[in-house]
């Protein structure tokens, strides 16, 4: 949302190259990350979790809805995502290559385990999932494209960090999930050097209580961990004798997808 304490009118002429925001454009796309966060929202929600006027919701939503950047439900009255938005995204998956080349070495892995595989990329202090191969199995983890979770309770996050330059340095507070989530520093680093020397992380319920993840990064042309691909599953299914086998087919899997990069490990 943009700063409401900002001084309104032109920048001052002795920094004619400051930077500055369409303040209308800002607030949709306030807007836009509130409804990707929690769909599912009346104008009212929408209005009372971002602080703006209903009057200029509604407005802002109307205009987005023109374009098909969102969408509201007749018989409920609530706004999603709508489907522009949705190619815009896939715009940024198809960019690089990453995630076509990633979905057979990923049904693949899924065939092979019998678990949903995942692909995320570093974002922040984030992982960005950009997709993912379901089980069949009736319970299943689900990250839906555009998900996010943080970098130090998660698989994917943790094969990233271990092979970061600063690892967990810039990090602001772990904040804690479960009552196995990370949140000493000491503790992460320890976990992360273990990472770095088998070639696979394990998020032990760090993250949602009753699921696993195993993760492997994956390296671009200069040694770069660039992404990471996980296998998840309720701790019924991935049981700590599985961890060692599960994570050698994971870390397969991630290399593959490396090589099909023109990647290799640092």
């Amino acid at each position: 949302m943009a700063d409401p304490t900002r001084k309104r009118g032109r920048p001052r002429k002795t920094l004619p190259d400051a930077p500055g925001t369409v303040q209308a454009l800002d607030r949709a796309l306030d807007l836009l990350d509130l409804l990707a966060a929690h769909p599912g929202l009346t104008l009212s929600e929408v209005a009372d979790r971002a602080g703006q006027p209903p009057s200029s919701v509604h407005r802002v939503l109307h205009t987005l809805a023109t374009r098909g950047m969102v969408e509201s439900d007749p018989s409920t009255q609530a706004w999603n995502i709508g489907p522009q938005a949705f190619r815009l995204g896939s715009a940024f998956m198809r960019r690089s290559g990453l995630v076509e080349r990633a979905r057979p070495i990923m049904r693949a892995l899924m065939e092979h385990t019998g678990e949903t595989a995942n692909l995320g990329i570093l974002q922040g202090d984030s992982v960005l999932f950009l997709s993912q191969v379901e089980t069949t199995e009736t319970i299943r983890a689900f990250f839906p494209p555009g998900t996010r979770s943080p970098l130090h309770a998660s698989g994917i996050g943790k094969a990233l960090l271990a092979f970061r330059p600063d690892s967990v340095a810039g990090l602001g507070p772990l904040a804690r999930f479960t009552d196995t989530t990370l949140t000493d520093r000491d503790a992460l680093e320890a976990d992360l050097a273990r990472i770095r020397h088998r070639g696979f992380s394990f998020d032990d319920e760090e993250r949602t209580r009753g699921m696993r993840c195993i993760a492997a990064p994956v390296f671009d042309l200069s040694g770069e961990a660039i992404a990471g691909i996980s296998v998840s599953g309720p701790t019924n299914r991935i049981g700590a004798e599985h961890v060692k086998t599960l994570g050698a087919v994971v870390a397969a899997a991630a290399a593959a997808l490396s090589e099909a990069l023109g990647g290799r490990a640092a």
